[in-house]
């Protein structure tokens, strides 16, 4: 059974210490890879200032232990971390950090990227994208479902 831990959070997010941790924790795996997501700093509307990703407490919390339990059952791997912030969140900060350790590389490839894939469409989070002149809320792009579609064709 994978070691998975989740976490919401309302304050900055330091995916290189995330990194360490979670390297130090699975030291013996042969594959550890991460993936950090920043904030844009523009959009169709505009210069963007922050992102502010409502959420709503528990249901969060249990959405992206969900998705990461999937994303175990799935793939071979040994642990998962998943980090997310909500609240508001400035351009250029980390707003997501996954990673995955496993015996071989295939395996903790995959499980990041189809983590991030359901993060970015079904994490129970509702984003407003803010800037001088607008607020507007974001939801998952055709792009977005593409991608969610390749894991289940």
């Amino acid at each position: 059974m994978a070691r998975i831990e989740t976490l919401l959070l309302p304050e900055t997010l330091d995916g290189q210490a995330l990194y360490a941790r979670f390297v130090e924790a699975n030291r013996l795996c042969g594959a550890l890879v991460s993936f950090s997501g920043r904030v844009r700093d523009r959009s169709a509307s505009g210069t963007v200032s922050h992102l502010y990703l409502d959420w709503y407490p528990g249901m969060t919390e249990r959405s992206l232990a969900d998705i990461a339990a999937a994303a175990a059952n799935r793939f071979e791997v040994e642990a998962l971390l998943v980090a997310h912030r909500c609240g508001e969140v400035r351009a250029g900060e980390e707003i997501v950090f996954v990673a995955a350790a496993s015996a071989h590389r295939r395996a903790a490839f995959e499980a990041a990227d189809y983590l991030m894939d359901r993060l970015k469409s079904e994490a129970a989070l509702w984003k407003r994208e803010v800037g001088k002149g607008f607020d507007d809320w974001i939801e998952p792009t055709a792009k977005d479902s593409a991608d969610l579609k390749r894991w289940n064709p």
